[in-house]
């Protein structure tokens, strides 16, 4: 089936997402992928759990964010884009591990949530 009109191959950079932008993404990404294999088994890193969208089986993401009260704020430093924001759109049951305690919860994506501006209320230590 051909493409759409107006709709670009996949991987290929559009106005919204310079070359520059597509190849760092690439380029965090599997640098990612392998660091957190291995962060993901240290008991002191803060996982986040969510369910795989297709394969429906446990992923375990490393992340960073603060505990404010009973919630977990994170930001997701690729947005939309990120496996774990997809996962939870699919299904926003959680697990978050801290201090190596595990919690269950519900997430909930914040589209129009300014994250600069989060990072900056949230607290230094959690």
């Amino acid at each position: 089936m051909p493409p759409s009109p107006g709709s670009q191959p996949a991987g290929k950079p559009t106005a919204a997402r310079p070359p520059f932008a597509e190849r760092k993404y690439r380029a965090v990404t599997a640098f990612q992928r392998r660091l957190n294999a291995v962060t993901r088994r240290l008991p002191a890193q803060t996982l986040l759990e969510t369910t795989g969208r297709v394969s429906g089986l446990p992923r375990r993401t490393p992340v960073g964010g603060r505990r404010v009260g009973d919630s977990f704020w994170l930001v997701s430093e690729f947005g939309e884009r990120s496996q774990y924001i997809r996962n939870i759109r699919v299904d926003p049951r959680v697990r978050v591990r801290l201090r190596g305690r595990w919690y269950t919860g519900t997430a909930h994506v914040l589209p129009d949530d300014d994250p600069i501006a989060r990072l900056r209320r949230l607290p230094h230590r959690s």
